[in-house]
């Protein structure tokens, strides 16, 4: 455990700036599952509306730091191919 005062403060900081970047990190995932549930379900329209939503959530968490550059272009390509590729 931390002993001085500013190693306390850190530590708490820390833990609350882990705990805020779960969160997002977790939002995003929903709506990329979201997004995958949509193209699954075979609706065009649906996961049109689904990637729409995702892409700005995606491109926010990249910003943010919370997720690498690569892996946002990376989920974004892939859903895009899967619903072009969609009837």
């Amino acid at each position: 455990m931390a002993n001085s005062a500013q190693a306390r403060k850190r530590a708490r900081q820390a833990e609350k700036s882990r705990q805020h970047n779960a969160a997002l990190r977790s939002k995003m995932r929903t709506h990329v599952k979201n997004a995958v549930k949509a193209i699954q379900n075979g609706n065009k329209e649906d996961a049109q509306a689904a990637y729409s939503a995702a892409v700005p959530m995606i491109d926010k968490m990249a910003r943010k730091g919370i997720i690498h550059g690569n892996k946002a272009a990376r989920h974004k390509s892939r859903l895009n191919a899967h619903i072009k590729s969609m009837a």
